[in-house]
């Protein structure tokens, strides 16, 4: 694309050759996008795609703050001034107020949503959001809380800098009200919108700091319905790929519910009791929760690669410290399952699968 020749090569990720929204440094001292090394590195790779030299085992993906600013600061410069916009749009933002009505709000959600880059900064540099932000907390009007949570949610896929921008003006606490289950639409937009803003890592820890957020995601996990489940599954993983995030919401009761919807087919809960199996709290409470090796070894057996290679290493982490769970993982055909993995062509998943096998082998020769 001729615009893209306009950046500074900087600005583009190695990878993609895209300019970069989130850059991270990688341990080898390159800067990539962060999507793009972290789907290299789920891939199995453990080299550097600039040098090829080799990674450590977990390589730590280390935000480029400055480079992010500069990237925003020349994307800013060739912004468009707001006066291209219709004088009719402007005195329509402008006078835009709480309460408001369906069709004002319906008005903003058009603009979020169809009116590009340009029409989202409008909304934003407005004011809309406050408004957006009050009704997104006001239960009693179904209808205006879900146009103003889905015209939230596409403010916040216009880059980490509205994601932020949307949490410094006070996104969260309204947010986290829209949890609520039983209101199954407006929960679970309010739930994909927690993913959204969780993109961003200084937000996740923000989003986990605060009282109700992980503990609201955890009871629409045991409490709401199909959709409010999901897409509560999905903001839990990506909050819990911040450390601290993880025993808070194994302390608000994420394991059992998780366990039974692994049973239910859900890779996503899978990769979430992954990530929870990683601390104390996690494999103490697992190792706790009845039926939770069958429905592991269940998802061994059908789930997807991602579920398999998820479950692998949930499983090793429980049994590498409990004989009692090896011996039942034993008894589930957890070492022929194993076994079958060996030759997988997805390189976690065969070496999660060996130091499983490993594990189990240990139990069963001193049970």
């Amino acid at each position: 694309m001729e615009v893209a020749e306009e950046f500074p090569e900087d600005f583009r990720c190695p990878i993609s050759l895209e300019v970069m929204t989130d850059p991270v440094i990688l341990s080898s001292g390159h800067t990539f996008d962060r999507h793009s090394i972290q789907r290299w590195l789920d891939s199995g790779n453990r080299t550097c795609p600039v040098t090829n030299l080799p990674l450590p085992p977990s390589p730590s993906l280390i935000p480029n703050y400055a480079l992010r600013s500069l990237i925003s600061s020349f994307l800013a410069a060739r912004r468009p001034p707001h006066s291209a916009a219709p004088a009719s749009t402007l005195t329509f933002l402008a006078c835009l107020s709480f309460p408001s009505d369906v069709a004002s709000l319906s008005s903003v959600l058009r603009l979020a949503q169809c009116g590009g880059a340009a029409g989202r900064r409008l909304v934003t540099d407005s004011g809309a959001v406050a408004v957006l932000l009050r009704h997104a907390a006001a239960t009693d009007r179904p209808d205006l809380q879900d146009l103003s949570l889905r015209a939230l949610l596409h403010l916040s896929l216009d880059g980490d800098d509205a994601r932020l921008g949307l949490v410094a003006e006070g996104a969260l606490d309204p947010v986290v009200t829209a949890l609520s289950p039983g209101c199954s639409s407006s929960s679970a937009l309010a739930s994909t919108l927690l993913t959204s803003l969780a993109v961003v890592e200084v937000n996740k820890a923000t989003i986990g700091a605060h009282p109700f957020a992980i503990p609201r995601l955890a009871a629409l996990l045991r409490d709401g319905d199909a959709r409010e489940r999901r897409e509560a599954t999905t903001a839990l993983y990506e909050l819990c790929k911040f450390a601290d995030n993880r025993r808070r919401a194994v302390r608000a009761g994420a394991v059992p519910p998780l366990v039974r919807l692994v049973r239910e087919g859900s890779e996503r809960a899978v990769r979430v009791l992954g990530l929870l199996a990683k601390c104390r709290e996690g494999k103490d409470e697992m190792r706790k929760t009845i039926g939770f090796v069958k429905a592991l070894a269940e998802a061994l057996r059908a789930g997807s690669p991602r579920a398999i290679e998820h479950g692998l290493l949930a499983l090793n982490l429980v049994c590498s410290e409990s004989k009692d769970m090896a011996l039942e993982a034993i008894e589930e055909g957890g070492l022929q399952l194993c076994s079958l993995l060996f030759c997988d062509l997805n390189q976690k998943t065969r070496k999660n699968a060996m130091e499983l096998a490993l594990t189990l082998q240990n139990a069963n020769q001193f049970s």
